[in-house]
């Protein structure tokens, strides 16, 4: 089966550029027009992205980012969105409505491919040699399933978002490093996809929270100028 992405498009143009690039690179692709289609499409299939093409006066976008993060069967359904170049406030309101990874127009369709085949089966690399190959990572309580991207402490879920669940991966496999924003970059995201350096710092702040909320420990450290590492659990 073809791995499906739903685009959200209110431009026929556009969705038509976009659904014969997915398709020529081995995606199936279906056309929805708000939060509802979407929500529907995703509880009846398995839907690997959602895309939200973003034209400037597309308004509705963050809301219907906001609202897909929201509702449990989509929160962890990527969410990616082509942005017009000069639409600032666009893309912050996308970024604070929990949009996985923005593309700004024009952008190489290589890039945005790049980024949805991750989302297929991606292989984590940290160097030649050390790739995650198991299927679950453990350190003390906290579990790891990474071909199902899910996490647990102690039996209990940990709701992340896949860029969440690859940033800890990194970071699970060498417990105490210190990891360079641009070594988290070069790690976790796909060759070819310009992320800045806040972008990390956004991904990082939600996954400790979360991380937080279920734990009741600090499991990231940020070093200043540095970067952020991970923490052992401790024993309770």
């Amino acid at each position: 089966m073809k791995p499906l992405v739903l685009i959200c498009s209110q431009e026929a143009g556009s969705y038509l550029i976009l659904s014969h690039i997915l398709k020529v690179d081995g995606f199936d692709v279906a056309l929805v027009g708000d939060a509802d289609e979407a929500i529907e499409s995703v509880s009846s299939t398995p839907v690997r992205a959602i895309i939200l093409d973003c034209r400037p006066d597309f308004h509705a976008a963050p809301l219907i980012c906001a609202r897909l993060k929201s509702e449990d069967i989509t929160k962890v359904v990527p969410v990616v969105a082509t942005v017009t170049t000069g639409c600032d406030q666009q893309n912050l309101d996308l970024l604070k409505a929990g949009v996985d990874q923005s593309f700004v127009c024009p952008y190489a369709p290589d890039s945005l491919l790049a980024y949805l085949n991750v989302l297929v089966g991606p292989k984590i690399e940290l160097s030649p040699g050390n790739k995650i190959t198991d299927d679950t990572l453990s350190v003390g309580k906290l579990r790891l399933f990474t071909k199902a991207y899910r996490a647990e402490f102690d039996g209990v879920d940990i709701p992340l978002r896949l860029i969440q669940f690859r940033l800890l991966c990194v970071m699970v496999l060498e417990p105490g490093r210190v990891f360079s924003r641009d070594e988290l970059i070069a790690t976790v995201w796909p060759d070819n996809v310009h992320v800045e350096p806040r972008t990390v710092d956004v991904h990082i702040g939600r996954l400790r929270q979360k991380l937080k909320v279920i734990t009741g420990q600090n499991l990231i450290r940020t070093v200043r100028s540095a970067g952020y590492a991970f923490e052992k659990p401790e024993a309770s």
